[in-house]
């Protein structure tokens, strides 16, 4: 199946020689199935099951652009672009090479004790992030250690242990994140007895019709003056790209002030420009920012950025309160986060997620009317299908026709797209009409948009 190509190398559409999973995948999946977890098999089989369709893995060879190229020679285009950290795409791009220059120099400097001249510049430009001045920086590998830092710092600032999460959010699976993750109580559940953060879980809202009794949950979570931290995805991204109304993060921010909490918002998905702004928070200013996957272009480094005022907590007991590990702030990931930065700055890569997201949001939404949900915000797109048997067995579908995606929402029912924010619309418009295409045929008939071809072409079969 070969739908033909672009001009731009890495801009190319998809051919596939060989039905994915091809032999050599196939391969390399039982060895690898062999020696990893056994979680991560156990998960393809459940949704095998669950779905009607294999489930058994590609196995990458090489990436470019937006494109992904497996090891029997098929060329896919890639909406998840590394769960969203790859905002320039696969390299060769400003951040891989920083990060190989770096490399060359100085591989790593000695932590919080003696730092390299990058991590002095990228924790100056990270801090240059915040809405205000005077924001402190600490430097982490993912996600996960930013939430971690941020916890962590509520609990010095405020002396309160409790934290106010929702439902549906994700915030990692290190023990702190854990116990504030509302994604799936069963990735809570098995380890509740080392979970010792207290957590009180709202609803998010999806709607204006939803956001009073989210508002009257987290007002009744703060009652009796135990939690200090409200922790928020300021849009759902694992959840299902789930928007809240606009009032919610100011009337958080309100709330937050009332019982002096910190508002602390989790943008390792958001932030960076994927929404269409580089804060997705915007215009509220949070007490602490959490960062990670886009920041360093694919690199990992993330960042947990607070208040002067908050984050002087830090300081107290001669530098016994520490949040530190080997590899942060090494070279190559500051090397990485800084030509991030100029790139999405001298791109106005915000600005094009804004334009082609909301393009590409309108394109799918006439497309699969009546046949799927469509929401988000720049190019954090949710697909929401009937339920998460469809979800998955369009996204094997789609996988063999070229397209890597992945599921995702509460009840998993969701396509979840975060392509680069490099990636041309042409290649937006044939997932569209592959889509469009494919739920058609599944609900009975080829009607309306959904008849169009791929790129202005009929596919090869």
């Amino acid at each position: 199946m070969v739908y033909g190509t672009a001009v731009e190398p890495g801009q190319e559409l998809p051919s596939i020689a060989v039905a994915p999973p091809g032999p050599r995948s196939r391969e390399l999946g039982a060895r690898m199935a062999a020696v990893e977890s056994p979680a991560f098999d156990a998960r393809r089989q459940a949704r095998a099951a669950r779905s009607g369709e294999d489930q058994g893995p590609i196995v990458y060879a090489a990436g470019r652009g937006a494109n992904v190229f497996d090891v029997d020679g098929n060329r896919y285009v890639d909406l998840t672009a590394g769960f969203g950290a790859l905002l320039l795409g696969h390299p060769p791009n400003a951040a891989t090479d920083a990060a190989r220059a770096a490399t060359d120099e100085l591989v790593l400097a000695l932590g919080d004790v003696y730092a390299s001249e990058l991590k002095v510049r990228a924790c100056e430009a990270i801090a240059g992030l915040f809405p205000e001045p005077g924001a402190r920086v600490m430097l982490g590998l993912s996600g996960a250690d930013a939430v971690t830092c941020a916890l962590k710092t509520a609990l010095l600032a405020t002396g309160k242990p409790g934290v106010v999460a929702f439902e549906g959010s994700y915030h990692g699976l290190s023990y702190g994140p854990l116990a504030a993750l509302g994604f799936a109580p069963a990735f809570r559940e098995p380890f509740a007895p080392h979970l010792g953060v207290p957590v009180t879980f709202a609803p998010y809202p999806s709607s204006a019709g939803e956001l009073g009794a989210s508002l009257s949950a987290v007002r009744a979570a703060l009652a009796d003056g135990s939690a200090g931290a409200i922790l928020v995805e300021p849009i759902l991204g694992r959840g299902g790209a789930v928007v809240p109304p606009p009032s919610f993060l100011p009337e958080l921010r309100a709330l937050a002030d009332e019982a002096s909490a910190l508002l602390v918002a989790d943008e390792i998905w958001t932030g960076m420009g994927r929404t269409g702004a580089l804060l997705a928070s915007a215009p509220v200013t949070p007490d602490v920012l959490c960062l990670g996957k886009g920041l360093g272009g694919g690199v990992p480094i993330s960042a947990c950025v607070g208040r002067a005022a908050v984050m002087d907590a830090w300081g107290g007991h001669g530098g016994t309160r520490i949040h530190t590990g080997t590899h942060f702030g090494s070279p190559p990931a500051c090397a990485a986060a800084l030509a991030t930065l100029e790139t999405i700055r001298a791109r106005d890569l915000p600005a094009r997620a804004r334009e082609v997201g909301d393009a590409w949001r309108a394109e799918l939404g006439a497309a699969c009317a009546g046949r799927a949900t469509v929401r988000g915000a720049g190019l954090m797109v949710g697909v929401e299908l009937a339920d998460a048997s469809e979800a998955l067995a369009v996204s094997r579908e789609l996988l063999a026709r070229g397209f890597i995606v992945l599921t995702g929402g509460a009840r998993g029912d969701v396509l979840t797209l975060s392509p680069p924010l490099t990636i041309e619309p042409a290649l937006l418009g044939a997932f569209t009409s592959t889509l469009a295409e494919l739920l058609a045929t599944r609900r009975g008939g080829l009607t309306g948009p959904s008849s169009g071809a791929s790129a202005g072409e009929r596919p090869a079969r």
